[in-house]
């Protein structure tokens, strides 16, 4: 099947001509007629199978064949990064339309704020929004979604975890009763089984590929003291010709640390995190793209959303808390049928944890011996659900209190 198969409008056929788009991927064959359709959709699909273009692309169509000045479509994401990374999208496949759009996320300043103010107020085409910026906006009353036709979340188990839910159902309250629900998820837990029975209507079912890693991804695991970790890292990447390598780490302490101790060995990398504002956060992004930067640090907030190629190396520094985040994040490597490493260091409180991820991916990961130089990690015995050493601290509650913190009016 071609795109071409699908009938768009002309304009929109000639930016995916542009950009070099000729065979659909499953998730795109199998969505874009049932969006075409006007039915509620819920799909299912593993990271970077294509699911922004499987909604994208219909919505445009749409709006290419009956340009309107309001807003037509909210897409609803989980971070900044996703947000932006869908609107680079869409510019890109309505380049040679008349469809406008903007991206509305947090951690911007006062000038940014009033444009987004005025793209909701006066009606961009597209608006593709992280809830808490989307709730700001709509609790001061300008915003105009009364003519809109097509709700969209992606990553909306994501969204789930994060907590976003009741902004969620406040913001569906907001919007006409009749319209089109698309939502997109890389997992379906029963909680977003609950949330698509509330604001979908009769959907259709689109599954691919759920809770497996793409093929291309060869996985390994090494098991490993936390004070081993640091120096396992540098003897895993010296001296090795990796194109990119993104590490996932737990906290931003870690990151941060981990980061240094990189920095002082010779290695190129950078972390990226929440403390970071957005035009760092982006600059650290277009270096790892152009390559300026070899490694990535990371907490989670890449391991969904973000479209990174040639990704040779992933690390699980820390196993993820949930079985389903590893597969997103060693979801980040083996993109496009290309090929790629992924690796998890498992200490001796963390390997129920990842028992339960081999349980998910129903097959064992390949234990992989430290090298010669380094003493013998722990034994891996999953089945003891070896727990961190619960240590009663002393109640210093007068020694530690500090004084409080003087309050000035302003």
């Amino acid at each position: 099947m071609k795109f071409s198969d699908f009938n768009f409008e002309c304009t929109l056929q000639e930016g995916l001509d542009s950009m070099g788009f000729e065979t659909p991927t499953p998730i795109q064959e199998q969505a874009i007629p049932i969006i075409q359709l006007n039915k509620d959709l819920i799909g299912c699909a593993q990271t970077g199978t294509g699911k922004t273009a499987a909604f994208l692309l219909p919505i445009l169509n749409n709006l290419a064949l009956k340009p309107t000045d309001s807003t037509n479509t909210l897409i609803i994401v989980p971070t900044r990064e996703l947000a932006l990374q869908i609107d680079q999208a869409l510019q890109g496949f309505s380049y040679f339309t008349s469809v406008s759009s903007i991206a509305i996320y947090g951690g911007s300043d006062g000038s940014v704020f009033e444009k987004e103010k005025r793209a909701l107020s006066e009606g961009a085409n597209v608006i593709i929004a992280t809830p808490g910026r989307l709730m700001a906006h709509l609790n001061m009353g300008y915003v105009k979604l009364d003519k809109l036709e097509h709700l969209i979340l992606d990553e909306a188990d994501r969204m789930l975890d994060m907590g976003f839910v009741d902004d969620i159902l406040k913001i569906s309250s907001y919007l006409p009763k009749v319209r089109q629900t698309l939502m997109f998820s890389a997992t379906m837990p029963n909680k977003i089984r609950v949330l698509a029975n509330t604001l979908l209507v009769n959907p259709e079912h689109i599954s691919i590929a759920i809770s497996k890693p793409a093929d291309g991804v060869i996985q390994g695991a090494y098991l490993v003291y936390d004070t081993q970790k640091n120096n396992l890292i540098k003897s895993v990447l010296e001296g090795k010709e990796i194109s990119s390598v993104i590490i996932f780490v737990s906290t931003k302490i870690k990151v941060k640390e981990l980061e240094r101790d990189m920095q002082k060995s010779g290695l190129k990398a950078k972390a990226i995190h929440s403390d970071l504002e957005q035009p760092e956060r982006e600059e650290v992004l277009r270096n790892f793209r152009s390559k300026k930067i070899q490694i990535l640090v990371a907490t989670d907030i890449l391991s969904r959303g973000i479209d990174i190629e040639d990704i040779g190396l992933v690390i699980n520094y820390d196993v993820p808390g949930d079985a389903e985040d590893y597969i997103h994040r060693i979801g980040r490597t083996a993109r496009a049928a290309a090929a790629g490493v992924a690796l998890t260091f498992i200490n001796e409180y963390d390997q129920q944890k990842f028992f339960q991820i081999e349980t998910l991916l129903g097959t064992e990961v390949k234990k992989i011996p430290l090298p010669s130089n380094f003493s013998p990690g722990p034994a891996y015995l999953p089945e003891l659900k070896n727990k961190r050493p619960f240590v009663k601290k002393k109640n210093n509650f007068m020694k530690d209190r500090k004084p409080a913190r003087k309050q000035y009016k302003a």
